[in-house]
């Protein structure tokens, strides 16, 4: 077993050393949560999936209720509140319709804020938040400011955070007190690290692309004008994980080429350890629902990452009030360049 798959295994593991209670919204399969809870928060979850619900319930010691929610929603008192607001309005596929798509969750997600007032809110997105909708990302900035947070945001890639994945997403912190992003890693970590014990292998219901895919998918690659085939390598980290290419026998498949040239999809449980889960984590659905949990969640050793920083963010206590923050951070340049945090990074 490599360093990167003992290291997962241990810091990722559940505990409660502290008092204040973190609310979990479109909480997935528990991804972020568990980033939380491994710093130790005791965590409240809400997911519309059922799937994804039970999964949450299977391996955190927070509670995950299968609910949709709802801008009238009573939510259980929390000091901390996290989550992943439905990104397809805003992802390429999703046609970045914005805040025309009934599927946008954050009037919830602020809603929320509103009606609990967190010390400290974190929420997670794809990166076209801040490209072709930055329009709505500057409505959503300016409501969570007049609230009364300082509002920081950075784009981040989990492979420069220990996870062997190019995966970039948005990250935006509210707080009133001081904060920063986690300092990125020196060294990526490779797919070899986490699957190199299965990824050459083929093990009992291993599922090969046939022939006439290997074709279409050379004639896909070379439209896309790949230099290499976008398959898995050992010494690389791996491409973006998604529902779309892990779930979907398609064109942009995450595979392996094993040494007799076949090319097969991957595992489900390999595409957990790419994601940073925990081999002890266990995905509860059919294959493609576990597939679709694992491309949508946030990375947990990112996740517990984050969860670190808020911690130390929280403890700090608030620094500043509501009215003065809303009265002089958003009017006054000086109050600006000293808390935000805007650079996007590649």
């Amino acid at each position: 077993m490599t360093d990167y798959v003992e290291h997962i295994n241990q810091v990722l593991c559940p505990q409660k050393t502290e008092n204040e209670i973190v609310l979990d919204l479109f909480a997935g399969c528990g991804g972020l949560s568990l980033g939380f809870e491994s710093v130790g928060y005791e965590t409240v979850g809400f997911e519309m999936l059922d799937d994804a619900c039970e999964t949450y319930n299977k391996n955190l010691n927070g509670k995950c209720f299968a609910k949709k929610l709802e801008l009238d929603f009573d939510y259980p008192q929390s000091d901390i509140v996290i989550g992943g607001p439905p990104c397809q309005p805003f992802s390429v596929r999703g046609q970045q319709k914005g805040m025309a798509d009934a599927r946008d969750g954050f009037p919830v997600f602020i809603d929320a804020i509103k009606k609990l007032k967190p010390k400290v809110f974190l929420f997670e997105n794809v990166r076209g938040l801040l490209f072709a909708n930055k329009w709505y990302f500057d409505l959503i900035l300016k409501e969570l400011r007049d609230l009364g947070y300082i509002v920081e945001y950075k784009l981040i890639n989990a492979v420069n955070y220990g996870v062997p994945q190019n995966r970039e997403r948005l990250f935006v912190v509210g707080h009133r007190s001081k904060f920063s992003f986690p300092k990125p890693h020196k060294r990526q970590i490779t797919v070899g690290e986490a699957i190199g014990d299965t990824m050459f292998t083929a093990p009992e219901g291993s599922k090969f692309l046939t022939p006439s895919m290997d074709e279409y998918v050379a004639k896909y690659e070379k439209a896309s004008y790949c230099i290499n085939p976008r398959d898995l390598y050992f010494d690389k980290p791996a491409r973006t994980l998604t529902c779309r290419n892990l779930a979907g026998a398609t064109s942009d498949m995450q595979r392996i080429r094993l040494k007799d040239n076949r090319r097969r999809r991957i595992f489900h449980y390999e595409a957990a350890r790419l994601q940073s889960f925990p081999d002890w984590f266990e995905f509860a659905g059919n294959e493609t629902q576990q597939f679709n949990q694992i491309g949508n969640a946030v990375p947990p050793l990112l996740a517990f990452q984050m969860a670190n920083v808020i911690k130390e963010c929280y403890k700090q206590g608030e620094l500043y009030s509501a009215r003065e923050i809303v009265e002089n951070s958003i009017q006054s340049n000086q109050m600006l360049s000293l808390f935000e945090n805007e650079t996007i990074y590649n």
